[in-house]
């Protein structure tokens, strides 16, 4: 190899890994991010002088060093997100938000390979506890699985940031939400308002997640436009969910006919998350759950798992687990009553 070839050779290995990025503005005026004359954006340029940030209408692009990207990324989507929810944004705003961590500020990396979703507000939606982070592995090798556990456990907020996640990187189509409304024997007819109205006491968990990690009128626009759909159990029958990320919560609450023939719903492309806490179970007294039905029947099909919470996986109040353990004595004095699970496929043995 000559000089010629081998300093071409050098350059060629030594040259950086180069990406680039397309952010779309959404739900904020580019005007207003930008500033008078670009003033905001040319300051948030002068934190990333790796990047060529470029800026045309209500699009960014960045290119550069990937992970250098990836910090930009998370710093101008705290951005919009200061704006929308205040209307306005300063040069002191944007310096504190640039900034950002001092561990992200120094090694311009976002670290935390746990995170699921960006959230309202700089929030980073994740899973903290060991069996949330089982869920999260279990959704990404089965197509159906089954979170079962006390209140406080995450399951039901864990399994919406998996079906945003889903939904933003265009695994999905749509997601939908659905619960048994027990309190009105599926007979949501006498309540006031469109079908959304009268679901809307029942599904509150639910949008209560999807407030944190969805701006509000991006919500509302999928909302309205059936890109995330909330109804009845009653009403899935007779459809085939196809490219959508389902979501059956409080599924103690079907009936054993209720459970199949959800489902049975699932098509092409579809994940689906059935969550349910077999210690509050609202069914009349004769009316077996569904949901411990399904375990006995579904324990040893391939392709479905099981992910169990317990009490280590509260994230609410300190008292909620001691709540949880008072709780269960009752069932330890009498083991006949506990549900028996086969192990998580990502469980350690």
């Amino acid at each position: 190899m000559n000089i010629f070839a081998a300093l071409t050779y050098n350059f060629k290995a030594q040259k950086p890994t180069m990406s680039e990025k397309i952010i779309q503005i959404e739900n904020v005026s580019p005007m207003d991010l930008y500033g008078p004359s670009d003033k905001y954006l040319d300051q948030v340029k002068s934190f990333f002088p790796k990047l060529r940030i470029v800026a045309r209408g209500d699009f960014v692009k960045a290119i550069g060093n990937p992970e250098e990207i990836a910090f930009f990324v998370n710093r101008f989507e705290l951005l919009m997100v200061h704006l929308e929810r205040f209307g306005n944004i300063n040069t002191d705003i944007i310096e504190q938000l640039m900034h950002g961590d001092s561990d992200q500020q120094t090694t311009g990396k976002i670290t935390d390979g746990d995170v699921l979703v960006h959230g309202r507000s700089g929030m980073l939606i994740k899973a903290i506890t060991a069996n949330q982070k089982r869920m999260v592995s279990s959704s990404e090798k089965n197509d159906l699985i089954f979170a079962i556990g006390p209140a406080g456990t995450g399951k039901t907020y864990t399994a919406v940031a998996l079906a945003v996640r889903a939904l933003k990187s265009k695994m999905v189509k749509r997601i939908i939400l659905t619960r048994p409304a027990v309190e009105a024997g599926e007979n949501l007819g006498f309540l006031p308002g469109d079908m959304r109205d009268k679901l809307d006491p029942y599904m509150q968990p639910l949008y209560d997640a999807l407030r944190d990690m969805l701006p509000t009128q991006k919500l509302l626009s999928y909302l309205e436009d059936g890109t995330i759909e909330v109804a009845p159990l009653a009403f899935m029958r007779g459809r085939t969910l196809d490219h959508a990320f389902v979501i059956l919560d409080e599924a103690q609450n079907a009936t054993n006919s209720q459970l199949k023939m959800f489902l049975t719903r699932m098509g092409k492309s579809s994940k689906f998350i059935v969550t349910g806490d077999v210690t509050q179970i609202d069914l009349p007294d004769r009316q077996p759950s569904g949901l411990l039905q399904a375990v006995s029947i579904l324990n040893d099909v391939s392709g479905i798992d099981f992910i169990m919470l317990d009490e280590k996986d509260v994230v609410r109040h300190k008292l909620v687990t001691k709540i949880i353990l008072a709780y269960q004595q009752p069932e330890k004095e009498n083991p006949k009553k506990a549900l028996s699970l086969k192990k998580s496929e990502n469980s350690p043995n």
